[in-house]
């Protein structure tokens, strides 16, 4: 007996030149020198790839925004790639927020990344609206398109956002946000695919046909991430907590497993027809860089990257 080869008999996209991946990245805004430089040089490493648009988080307090706002302003000057900065309705004022929004589009910004944001309160509490404030993020992509025409990115929970009673609760939620100028969802992170792919099938059943875009996050730590996942209602599947088990002194194998994790996990992706990517970066590039150059992503030209 003959045996076809293998890609003949079980075709995958993955095993041929991924064309078309499109990808973003996401940073959080450093806290000091050091991390001002690891911050740095990982956009140094990241912007020859060309990426779709990187976004910067925003957080509630005033030096967080005031360094968001200035992760954003050299990413503008000093690159050519486009910065989608984060705003979220915490702690402000709707005539707060939107002089934040509007000193965006002055300085350039086109891209909006629209987020309700964590209670004051921390994990667990109930969100409470600032009383002046955007009630919610559909209220935030509302008055941000009043502002001006920004492009609007916003959230979408595959696994159910963590106060809410169901997903389909929060498929009206992501519609209702679509219906005030969201023009994309990116995904909270996940670990199985196919939490992923349920959730696509249902909101394509309802009538929604923006891109959402997988969230990926490459584990950098572990015992990190696991802490992460719990916050935001995303499951730790027992067969990766086995694949880190014993690990915890051993950060190169950490790494190496890490790598294939998320292979694993895009290529997957890609064979389900799946073609846009948004990598959670922690600040880190090695691992994100390692990943889109499996999936065919790759420098376009060196000058593109920050001075």
């Amino acid at each position: 007996m003959t045996l076809a080869p293998l890609s003949a008999a079980h075709p995958r996209a993955s095993h041929s030149i991924c064309s078309g991946i499109n990808v973003s990245f996401e940073f959080f805004p450093p806290q000091s020198e050091e991390m001002e430089q690891i911050l740095w040089n990982s956009i140094t490493r990241l912007a020859p790839l060309r990426p779709e648009f990187v976004s910067v988080t925003y957080g509630a307090g005033g030096a967080t925004r005031e360094r968001t706002h200035a992760t954003v302003a050299r990413i503008l000057k000093e690159t050519t790639i486009e910065p989608a900065a984060h705003l979220t309705c915490v702690g402000a004022s709707c005539s707060e927020i939107d002089a934040v929004a509007r000193g965006y589009w002055n300085m350039g910004v086109r891209h909006i990344v629209a987020l309700r944001g964590d209670p004051t309160g921390g994990p667990g509490t109930s969100f409470a609206p600032h009383p002046q404030g955007y009630k919610n993020s559909t209220a935030l992509v509302a008055g941000l398109k009043k502002i001006a025409d920004f492009e609007i990115t916003v959230s979408a929970y595959p696994e159910g956002h963590p106060e809410s009673p169901s997903v389909e609760q929060d498929i009206d939620i992501l519609k209702a946000k679509i219906e005030a100028g969201a023009s994309r969802a990116i995904t909270q992170f996940f670990f199985e695919n196919e939490v992923y792919l349920r959730f696509l099938d249902k909101v394509r059943s309802r009538g929604i046909d923006i891109p959402i875009v997988p969230g990926i996050v490459p584990v950098q730590n572990f015992r990190q991430t696991a802490l992460f996942a719990r916050r935001a209602g995303a499951s730790i599947p027992q067969w990766l907590a086995q694949r880190f088990e014993g690990l915890d002194d051993d950060p190169t194998t950490r790494r190496l497993i890490a790598a294939t994790v998320t292979a694993e996990q895009v290529f997957d992706l890609v064979d389900q027809g799946i073609d846009h990517f948004h990598f959670y970066t922690m600040n880190r590039a090695d691992l994100v860089y390692a990943i889109c150059h499996l999936l065919g992503v790759r420098p376009v030209n060196t000058q593109d990257a920050p001075a």
